[in-house]
C-alpha cells in the first residue's frame, strides 16, 4: 500500500497568510505542519495524475474525508491495510452475501391477500399429464405480487339524491353509506399527514403541491389545522409515554440544534449576556426489557435538563438506571441526591476522535481502531447468541477486558514515553479516552450497560430530516406538536409497530385513551388486526 497523506481542506486565505509569514521570517511549528501537509497532498496528486490507471473517484477520495467510519475504509484511505485482527481491506477476500436483493412476499405485511383457486383441478382429480396419479393441494401456494401506486391523500364525493315536495317545499336527502361520518377529513387522513410531515420530513407545502397535481386540493394551512387538532386529542398518549419512559432501565440522550422563529424573535431584543440563546431538540431513548420509548423535546433546554424532566416521573424504589451519552456536560442531569444514576460514555464518540486524525497518524490509529473493532465484534456475538445482561457482562469480561486493558496500556505509554505530542490531534484523542476511561468501560462492570449511544443518534435523524427540509419551527406550539408526533412515530418504529395504524386507532378511541392511557401504548394497544400492537 502507498503511504497515506493528510486529508486537507484547501483554504486560500490561510495559504496567503502562510506565504506572508514565510516572507517575514522563520515559520512556527504549526505553520510547518500546514505547509508539509499541503506539499504532501500536492506531491501525491501529481503522482496519481501521472498514473494512467488513476480515476476521478480516486483523486476525489484523496482530498475528501471518508464517507464512512468503517475501519477498513478509513485505513484504506490512509494508505494502510488491516491486519488479521481487523476486517480485510479488500472486498475480494470477503464472501459475497447470498440472496438476490429482492423482497420476499412475507415482507409485504400490509398487502391484501387474495386466494386464487385452481379452475381446472381440485384435490383428488387425476393428473392430466400422466393420467395415473392424483393431485393434492400443496402447503405453500404459488405467489404473484402486484404493486400499485396511489395518492397519499384521496377524496371520495358522495352524491346523495335529494327530493323536494312541490307543495310544502321540504327536501328529503338520501342517507349516506354506512361509515361515512360528518367530518370532512377522516382519521386516516390525519394519520397520513402527520406520518409524512413528522416521520418522513415532507413539508406541508410539498404535500400541498403533490396533492394539487393529483386533483385533490389540500392547503398547507389546512394540514396544520388537522395535525394540531389531532395532537390535542391524542396528547394523553404522549404524556403516558413520558411516564413509561421514566421507568426505564437504560437511557440514551443527546441533542441537536433546532430553530423556533417565534422564540428567537421574542428574545432577540431583550437578551442579556448571561442568558442562553441556543435552541435544541433533545432526543431521549429509554429501554426496559423488550420495550423502547423515544422522546423529543424542543426548546432552550439541553438534553440533560430534559432528561431530568423525564426522571421526575420515575417511581420510587427502582434500581439506579444507566445513562449512556457522550462526554458533553450538558447531557448530564441535575438530580436530587436520593436519585442515583450510573453514567457511561459513548465508545463510538471516543473512536471518532481517532478516525478524524487517522490520515495524520495512520499506524497509531490502526491499533486503536482495530481494538475497538474487536470489542464491537464481541458485542455483536453476544447479541447474536441472545445473551442475558449478566451473561453478556461475563462474556465481555472474558473477551473484551483483555483488549481494553491492552488499549489502555498502549494509550498511557504514548504519553509516558513521549511518543505523542499532547497538543497534537492524536494527543487530544488519547487524552479524551484516558480522561473518560471509567465511564467508557462501564460495560465491563455493569450488566446491561451498552457500548455507545448510537440508538439516540439514529433517533435524532428524525429531527435532522425536519431541519433539512423545513429549516425551523414557526412557534413553540408547532414545536410541541412536532415533538409529540415524532415521539409516537419513532416509538412505534422501535417496537416494530405500524405507526399509521397506531395513530389512526388513537384518534378513533380518543375517549378510551383519555380514560386509560397505559392501555394504549404502542406495544399493547388493541389493534384491529387481532395481534395487539404488532404489524400484521
Amino acid at each position: 500500500m502507498k503511504p497515506g497523506c493528510e486529508v486537507i481542506e484547501v483554504n486560500f486565505e490561510e495559504l496567503k497568510a502562510l506565504k506572508e509569514r514565510a516572507r517575514q521570517g522563520p515559520l512556527g511549528e504549526e505553520d510547518c505542519q500546514m505547509f508539509e501537509a499541503a506539499v504532501q497532498a500536492l506531491s501525491r496528486l501529481i503522482e496519481m495524475i501521472g498514473d494512467k490507471d488513476t480515476t476521478i473517484s480516486s483523486l476525489r477520495a484523496l482530498l475528501e474525508k471518508p464517507g464512512t467510519e468503517k475501519t477498513s475504509k478509513v485505513l484504506e484511505q490512509a494508505g494502510l491495510g488491516t491486519t488479521a485482527k481487523g476486517s480485510p481491506s479488500s472486498s475480494a477476500n470477503t464472501e459475497p452475501k447470498p440472496g438476490h436483493g429482492r423482497n420476499a412476499a412475507a415482507a409485504y405485511r400490509k398487502a391484501r391477500r387474495i386466494p386464487g383457486p385452481h379452475t381446472g383441478l381440485t384435490p383428488g382429480d387425476r393428473c392430466p399429464r400422466c393420467l395415473k396419479g392424483k393431485v393434492y393441494r400443496q402447503k405453500d401456494p404459488a405467489l404473484r405480487i402486484r404493486v400499485i401506486g396511489q395518492a397519499p391523500i384521496e377524496a371520495t364525493i358522495y352524491e346523495l339524491e335529494r327530493l323536494r315536495c312541490n307543495l310544502c317545499g321540504d327536501v328529503f336527502e338520501a342517507e349516506a353509506p354506512e361509515g361515512v361520518g360528518e367530518k370532512k377529513y377522516d382519521e386516516t387522513a390525519a394519520a397520513m399527514i402527520a406520518l409524512l410531515r413528522y416521520g418522513s420530513g415532507v413539508p406541508f407545502y410539498r404535500l400541498e403541491g403533490l396533492e394539487a397535481s393529483l386533483g385533490i386540493p389540500l392547503p398547507s394551512s389546512t394540514q396544520w389545522e388537522i395535525v394540531a387538532e389531532t395532537a390535542a386529542g391524542i396528547r394523553p398518549a404522549f404524556d403516558e409515554l413520558i411516564r413509561q419512559a421514566a421507568q426505564g432501565e437504560v437511557f440514551y440522550n443527546d441533542d441537536t440544534s433546532m430553530k423556533i422563529l417565534a422564540l428567537a424573535a421574542a428574545r432577540r431584543a431583550e437578551v442579556t449576556p448571561d442568558e442562553r440563546t441556543g435552541m435544541f431538540t433533545s432526543g431521549i431513548v429509554s429501554t426496559r426489557q423488550n420495550q423502547r420509548v423515544a422522546l423529543f423535546f424542543t426548546g432552550r433546554q439541553h438534553a440533560g435538563e430534559n432528561f431530568a424532566r423525564v426522571l421526575a416521573h420515575r417511581a420510587e424504589g427502582l434500581s439506579p438506571p444507566i445513562q449512556m451519552c457522550d462526554a458533553l456536560s450538558r447531557n448530564l442531569p441535575k438530580l436530587p441526591k436520593q436519585l442515583e444514576i450510573l453514567v457511561g460514555h459513548c465508545n463510538a464518540h471516543a473512536r471518532r476522535h481517532f478516525v478524524e486524525v487517522t490520515p495524520n497518524f495512520p499506524e497509531e490509529c490502526r491499533f486503536v481502531l482495530e481494538s475497538f473493532g474487536e470489542v464491537y465484534g464481541y458485542d455483536a456475538q453476544a447479541e447474536e447468541q441472545g445473551l442475558l445482561p449478566e451473561e453478556r457482562l461475563r462474556f465481555h469480561q472474558q473477551h473484551s477486558l483483555p483488549v481494553m486493558n491492552a488499549l489502555h496500556a498502549w494509550l498511557e505509554t504514548q504519553f509516558a514515553e513521549k511518543k505523542v505530542e499532547p497538543n497534537s490531534g492524536l494527543g487530544s484523542a488519547i487524552a479524551y479516552v484516558l480522561r473518560h476511561w471509567d465511564r467508557l468501560t462501564l460495560f465491563l462492570r455493569q450488566a446491561g450497560a451498552p457500548l455507545d449511544s448510537n440508538i439516540v443518534e439514529r433517533a435524532l435523524k428524525k429531527t435532522i430530516l425536519h431541519r433539512k427540509n423545513s429549516l425551523f419551527y414557526k412557534t413553540e406550539n408547532g414545536a410541541e406538536v412536532g415533538d409529540l408526533f415524532m415521539s409516537l412515530i419513532h416509538t412505534c418504529e422501535l417496537n416494530d409497530v405500524n405507526p399509521f395504524d397506531y395513530l389512526t386507532e388513537l384518534q378513533k378511541h380518543a375517549a378510551d385513551l383519555a380514560r386509560d392511557p397505559a392501555a394504549w401504548m404502542p406495544w399493547n394497544y388493541p389493534a384491529g388486526t387481532g395481534v395487539p400492537g404488532r404489524k400484521p
